[in-house]
């Protein structure tokens, strides 16, 4: 009889999912369910999309083994463009919206240069961007808070998608909601299948079925949670639409493209990288342009999600955003780390958060727990790259 070519799931692969959802079952005691309500559960996310948008560009810089320091202050000063440029100087909201991607681009080139061309260290090149930026958005806004935005602004970060919504048990539900998660659904399984039909052609091993069957069940139970308590409450958040299409680009980028190989290349090994043939220096320019660039979107849904614009806005959100990679898996020396990770990083920052308010802790201890979740997750890397050495 022929011997099965199988191997079992990589638990360490989807380690942080579960991780997440004991979070939030502990979150979901100690709270008696109020993190589970429809409101909080859609406030959960929009109070994170922002989050999930600077992970994404920051894990781009992790991978080649830095990080940048400086996006809390672009998302400040991006936000407070936008918002002055429309709400004092009269300016559509598109212009707007412009001229503060066009800000958060200069500091992204600004940052490239240095450390591309310059040879800064990033550490440097983004603190010094972090200063700049945050005593250009007190003196842009005269230490002022510029609001409020009008609504048209508000929608990015706050508005929803066409809803179309009937009656449900005690209430209502937005069947606009429940097609897109059946939509989710249809994805994922074809998606799964197309994995296994391409192992079966090239002879890989398959993982058994009932892990198959486990581990999408519990990633489709995810989804249909999510969808159901957004659907009974407001419906598709814009900032999820936004932070959807984010995320699907630049997982399409960093898995299925060069430029993703060499980011990857760059951060694994930069000198063999570069007599491989890699131009180095370019992809630190253009990893950190387009970190710049997220800052700048980040800052726009912050500003419209919070209705005006405030000098410290975005106060140690690099931290959150640097921390989100870090728990999501990616390696603390760079070349390790995926999109999805970051994302899910970033919602266990959410969880943690939210949990934390609503029990009721103080912000000084808030801080000492999301402390120590990021040493625990980058101690267990450092931990388990010893042991594969």
């Amino acid at each position: 009889m022929e011997k099965k070519n199988t191997v079992n799931l990589n638990l360490k692969q989807y380690g942080m999912v579960l991780a997440l959802l004991a979070i939030y079952i502990i979150f979901y005691i100690l709270t008696g369910g109020s993190n589970a309500t429809p409101m909080n559960m859609n406030n959960l996310l929009m109070q994170n999309g922002y989050i999930v948008i600077l992970a994404t560009g920051m894990l781009l810089c992790v991978l080649t083994g830095n990080i940048d320091l400086g996006v809390g202050s672009y998302v400040a000063l991006c936000g407070a463009v936008a918002a002055k440029l429309v709400c004092e100087g009269g300016m559509s909201i598109p212009v707007g919206f412009l001229a503060a991607i066009g800000v958060g681009l200069l500091f992204g080139v600004f940052n490239g240069f240095f450390i591309a061309y310059m040879s800064v260290p990033p550490f440097v090149a983004t603190l010094a961007s972090m200063l700049i930026g945050r005593g250009l958005t007190y003196t842009f806004l005269a230490s002022q808070t510029v609001g409020p935005v009008p609504d048209a602004f508000k929608f990015v970060g706050a508005g929803f998608f066409v809803t179309n919504k009937v009656p449900f048990g005690e209430g209502t539900i937005d069947i606009v909601t429940i097609i897109v998660a059946v939509i989710a659904t249809v994805l994922i399984v074809l998606s799964e299948l197309k994995s296994i039909a391409a192992k079966k052609k090239y002879g890989f091993a398959l993982v058994p079925a009932w892990q198959l069957i486990i581990k999408d069940a519990i990633i489709l139970g995810i989804v249909w949670f999510y969808a159901y308590k957004l659907a009974r409450c407001n419906g598709l958040p814009i900032v999820l639409l936004l932070m959807g299409v984010i995320v699907a680009i630049y997982h399409f980028v960093t898995s299925k493209t060069v430029a993703g190989r060499q980011i990857y290349a760059l951060g694994g090994n930069m000198k063999a990288a570069r007599l491989s043939g890699i131009n180095t220096k370019q992809v630190f320019f253009w990893v950190y342009t387009n970190m710049g660039f997220l800052g700048a979107v980040a800052g726009i849904v912050l500003a419209a999600r919070a209705g005006s614009a405030t000098p410290k806005a975005g106060d140690g959100i690099e931290l959150d955003a640097i921390g989100a990679c870090y728990i999501g898996g990616a390696a603390a020396a760079g070349g390790v780390g995926t999109i999805l990770g970051a994302v899910v990083g970033a919602f266990v920052m959410g969880i943690l958060n939210n949990g934390m308010v609503l029990c009721g802790l103080s912000t000084d201890l808030q801080k000492v727990v999301k402390g120590l979740v990021l040493l625990g997750a980058v101690t267990f890397d450092v931990i388990s790259s010893k042991k594969k050495n």
